[in-house]
């Protein structure tokens, strides 16, 4: 679950810095997290199937 909290800048760089600092402060799982929270959000608001489309293509390359 994404941590919410509430803070007051005084201006949008120092903002902007205080968002740096915190995402460079996680732990890579903390991040991947994140992100998987946020895909699932997407996926719920979208009605998008679970998981990822498995995609290939299979390319002929000529001999030289």
């Amino acid at each position: 679950m994404i941590k919410r909290t509430v803070a007051k800048f005084s201006s949008f760089e120092e903002a902007e810095e205080a968002e740096r600092r915190y995402y460079a402060q996680l732990t890579p799982s903390e991040r991947i997290g994140i992100l998987l929270e946020l895909i699932e959000r997407h996926r719920q608001m979208t009605n998008a199937p679970e998981g990822l489309a498995r995609v290939y293509r299979i390319v002929k390359f000529e001999r030289r």
